[in-house]
């Protein structure tokens, strides 16, 4: 047997020497490298983005810390702040299912109702006159008008009805206003 020497040529092809071969990246390596970079600029560039937006957003917040600890809202002269507490938000058990008339038809509405409280002692009132506040919530839900509601005018119309309604009845019951605003957070009109 015979040991062919490295630059011989066997049967017409040349075979290179172990010192004549070089790996080449060429330019796909280097692309790839590139590419390896900019996905990782894009990254922290996100990231430092996401990292002052939410983080940033607390300092330019209108809602204030007083020395209590509790949370008063900046600006707005005609909402209670401060001393009555912290928002609450008290959700209705069902939703509010009635039918209103029209000109053309009569329509069935369905309205989920959320109430804004201020403080833990008005979240336990509201709480225990839940089927005050839904008799209340309803009987103004029931006298308004098809035509009225399809327009926001007529929704908002609607909601301060019933805030002054409910708080009237609460005001009669419990002693105090107990609810600062009603908010729909789902109204359906068929």
């Amino acid at each position: 047997m015979s040991i062919i020497a490295s630059n011989q040529k066997i049967d017409g092809v040349k075979m290179a020497a172990d010192g004549d071969l070089k790996l080449t990246e060429g330019k796909s390596g280097l692309k790839k490298i590139l590419m390896l970079g900019g996905a990782v600029v894009v990254v922290l560039v996100l990231a430092a983005g996401a990292y002052f937006y939410f983080l940033g957003a607390k300092s330019a917040d209108p809602v204030a810390s007083n020395d209590e600890g509790t949370v008063a809202e900046a600006g707005d002269g005609n909402r209670p702040s401060g001393p009555e507490g912290n928002a609450l938000y008290v959700a209705m058990p069902r939703p509010f299912v009635f039918n209103v008339p029209g000109s053309a038809r009569d329509r069935l509405v369905q309205i989920k109702v959320q109430l804004l409280v201020r403080g833990s002692n008005n979240e336990t009132l509201a709480l225990r006159h839940i089927p005050l506040i839904e008799a209340s919530l309803l009987e103004a839900f029931s006298s308004a008008n098809a035509d009225e509601l399809i327009t926001t005018t007529g929704k908002d119309a609607l909601k301060n009805k019933a805030l002054s309604d409910l708080q009237q009845a609460l005001l009669e019951v419990a002693g105090s206003v107990v609810v600062e605003e009603v908010l729909f957070t789902s109204f359906v009109m068929q």
